[in-house]
């Protein structure tokens, strides 16, 4: 039974009591029950719009995929790897650098690492990247494994 139905139930209820318009009582209960009924259109009303803007978020949706498949295309091999978001390209390299000010993360790219020096977008405090020990004369890592240090892209490389 809908909020409507329920309401004119309980107002047929009340008109079958047979009661007294005149006295206040019944003045009081037909204005509660008029309220509620006013209150059941209301929430209609709202269930209605929520509706229709559930549709339109629906199409939105559809639309944006359109869009994205456009834009991105399918996976070029075909093992679903692609359909994850990624906030980066494979193509570039990208590292997470700790400032030591204020102790949040930020991540750049391979070229600003190279700079040298970078200013926190956080807090400004300068921060440096000193690569002197990272490669020793026969280009391998300063771990000994012998591979270049760009195999090493997770590593911070903050001094």
């Amino acid at each position: 039974m809908t909020l409507s139905e329920r309401i004119a139930y309980i107002r047929g209820l009340a008109e079958g009591l047979g009661l007294d318009e005149g006295k206040d009582e019944v003045k009081v209960l037909s204005a509660i029950i008029d309220l509620l009924e006013d209150m059941a259109y209301d929430v209609q009303d709202m269930e209605d719009i929520v509706d229709e803007l559930g549709d339109q978020v629906d199409e939105i949706d559809e639309d944006l995929a359109e869009v994205e498949e456009e834009l991105y295309g399918e996976c070029e091999c075909g093992c679903g790897c692609c359909d994850e978001d990624e906030d980066f390209s494979d193509d570039d390299a990208y590292y997470e650098v700790t400032c030591g000010k204020c102790g949040e993360t930020i991540v750049i790219d391979e070229d600003a690492l190279l700079e040298g020096e970078i200013v926190c977008p956080n807090c400004s405090e300068p921060l440096e990247f000193d690569f002197s020990g990272l490669m020793d004369e026969d280009w391998g890592c300063d771990c000994g494994c012998e591979h270049a240090p760009d195999d090493h892209a997770d590593e911070d490389l903050m001094s």
